[in-house]
């Protein structure tokens, strides 16, 4: 897909690392400038701005905290003020906190609904409003997960984070169409900090792997491309969709 988004503006939040790194990195081969939102991880997003300018493209870092309105304001008003607009929006900026429903506090859910959820409506919602003054249609896609599906004990605050994007993803697709295209992605066990694959034991890495169809956990880049073909020019008749990337996960 080298070059099918040639000339194309993106925003990624989450951008500097793991899935967001990957996506950011999968956006500016296929053409795209790049613009990467994070927190305080200022030294990967460099890293992840080197490598897209390496491709020719322009690229701008922006430490903002999108669960908080005002930096998810200036993140966008910033994406949109150095590339000269949007076309592409990626919410990728997410956490988890391992959290048994008895020992929860609203503190964590709080933090983590802020984040993954607030943060992706917030992040939407400036990106739609740059869109439709531009008046040149757009594509938001939206970084989910098979748990929003699943779900799984220990982690029902960061599941149901996601079952939330899901919905914001479906309510956006009829509500900003036909011009600004809205879809998902929900990936599987990723090889990525949110993981934390290397600090799980051998038997807990057995049962990770053991619940994928293809027998092993995903990389960043294996999601780069589904980001770039729902922001390019084969996705035109593609909006309200999640795409399960997943190795076979949900099947199971």
């Amino acid at each position: 897909m080298a070059g099918s988004l040639g000339g194309k503006r993106a925003l990624v939040t989450g951008g500097s690392r793991g899935i967001g790194g990957a996506i950011a990195l999968g956006l500016a081969r296929a053409g795209a400038d790049v613009v990467v939102g994070h927190f305080r991880d200022g030294a990967k997003a460099e890293a992840t701005l080197s490598a897209v300018t390496a491709l020719g493209r322009r690229a701008l870092a922006v430490d903002a905290d999108v669960s908080v309105e005002a930096d998810a304001i200036r993140l966008v008003a910033s994406a949109a003020d150095h590339l000269g607009g949007l076309d592409i929006l990626v919410s990728c900026a997410g956490i988890n906190k391992p959290t048994p429903l008895l020992e929860a506090t609203v503190e964590d859910f709080d933090r983590i609904v802020g984040v993954n959820l607030r943060g992706t409506f917030l992040a939407g919602r400036e990106v739609a409003r740059v869109m439709v003054r531009q008046g040149t249609g757009g594509r938001i896609i939206n970084i989910a997960s098979e748990l929003a599906y699943l779900g799984r004990s220990g982690i029902s605050i960061y599941c149901a984070s996601k079952g939330g994007v899901l919905s914001l993803t479906r309510s956006w697709a009829r509500e900003l169409s036909p011009h600004i295209l809205v879809n998902a992605i929900a990936p599987g066990p990723i090889d990525t900090d949110l993981l934390d694959w290397t600090s799980m034991t051998a038997a807990e890495q057995a049962e990770e792997q053991g619940a994928v169809v293809l027998g092993r956990i995903g990389r960043p880049e294996e999601l780069a491309g589904v980001a770039v073909f729902l922001a390019g020019p084969d996705a035109t008749y593609v909006t309200g969709q999640c795409y399960g990337v997943n190795g076979g996960a949900v099947m199971t």
